[in-house]
Order: C-alpha cells, then structure tokens, then sequence
C-alpha cells in the first residue's frame, strides 16, 4: 500500500464549482489525498460559498478560491497570476471548463439574436478564455488534462435524437465542442465530455472517472459519454 508521501500532489480548477456538477466535482477531489481544489466561481462572496468551504478532505488535500466569470476577459488571466504569486502554484494537472448557462428557450423562429449572442460570449468563448490562460500551467502538469463539460444537444450529426427547442444553448455549446476538438488538433492534451441529463452524482461520478483514466491515445478529442449503448457520441 503506498504511503501519503507517495502519492502524487495534484491540482485541479474547476469553473462554476459552487453549485451543481462543478460542486459535486469539487466534493470528490477534496476527498482526494494531497489534491488543491481550485474553486473558480464568479462571485467569491456568493451565498454559496460558505459551505463550498465547509467540504471534509482527504488528507493534505486544501481548496483555494478564485474569481472567474466566464463573460470577462480579465478574469482567468488574473486568477492565474494569483495562484502563481499568492500560492505558489506553478502547474495544473486538471481543468474543468464546467461554468456554463443554457436556460433559453425556443427554435430558430423564436430565438433573439441577442440570446444566441449573449451564449456563445458564455459557453463558447468562456471556455476559449479559460483555455488560453490555464495553458502554461497545463504544460507544467503531471498528465494534464482540458475537459470541456458538453452536451449532446450539440451534437451536430445527432441532432434528430436531441429534438428539443434549445437552438442558443445548443449552438454555443457546438462551437465549444469544436474548441475541444481544435485544441486536440494542436496538440494541446485535452478531451471533451458530456454532461447527460441524469442526476448531478451520476454525472459527477462519470466524469470523475473519465478524468482519472483519460489519455491523449484513447479519449483526447473525443465526445464521451455517459450513454452506456455507446462510448463517444458523434461531433
């Protein structure tokens, strides 16, 4: 049996990590031995903070939180440069791009230009700033790993198995989709990921396992899926 000593320190940032899956994620790596949670939430002072905070943890494990609101482009940059300068931390083994917002309604004949807009700025170009900040201390990381949480509302070639009236939420998550896939492309190691509609622990347990075996060979630029018929959905 290893000893505590043995057992490699990891970090992982999740974004949107006080409620939902992003919490539930955040609960099962704190009980992880010798992990540093980094909680990326947008309002630090949220309500829900309080018990984010109060989370048991494995031994040696810590939670740092830092402001990230997916519509800024200052954010991220800026909580890296914390991470770097206040705790010392020089690399990321894990980050999960899981903030994200999907509650508009309506088809091609009923969506305003503006929600389509104001989605894509969250869910698309969200995950491209979180991306591009995170990048230097992903190279540092033991195995690092990009996961981008998706859905397959946005699959493009599946769409007729996904009929619902989500066209903003649906097109701003396929252009995250092909983030994902174009960071695969450019060598940048990471993989996508579905978050399906069942319970959030179903979810969080899926994805908690997915990260934890995930290799560039097997899943980087691939569409998972917690769909037990099949392993990767089509983009």
């Amino acid at each position: 049996m290893s000893s505590s000593a043995e057992i490699a320190e990891v970090t992982v940032l999740i974004t949107g990590s006080n409620r939902g899956l992003g919490r539930a994620l955040a609960t099962r790596f704190l009980l992880q031995p010798r992990t540093t949670v980094v909680a990326a939430v947008r309002q630090t002072d949220h309500a829900t903070m309080q018990s984010l905070s109060e989370l048991p943890r494995g031994s040696g494990s810590e939670l740092i939180t830092v402001k990230i609101d997916s519509l800024s482009d200052s954010d991220a940059p800026n909580a890296v440069e914390l991470l770097q300068t206040k705790h010392g931390i020089q690399k990321l083994d894990i980050v999960v791009a899981n903030a994200g917002y999907g509650t508009v309604y309506g088809d091609l004949s009923q969506v305003r230009p503006g929600e389509l807009r104001d989605l894509f700025d969250i869910n698309a170009v969200g995950p491209l700033r979180l991306f591009q900040a995170v990048r230097p201390l992903l190279e540092a990381g033991n195995r690092p790993r990009f996961v981008l949480i998706g859905t397959p509302i946005a699959s493009i070639a599946a769409m007729e198995k996904a009929p619902f009236p989500m066209i903003a939420y649906g097109a701003s998550k396929a252009a995250a989709h092909y983030l994902a896939r174009k960071m695969h492309c450019e060598r940048a190691r990471n993989f996508g990921m579905e978050q399906a509609p069942v319970p959030v622990d179903d979810s969080a347990d899926f994805v908690f396992a997915q990260i934890g075996k995930a290799t560039r060979e097997e899943t980087s630029g691939k569409f998972v899926t917690i769909d037990e018929s099949q392993e990767f959905l089509e983009w």
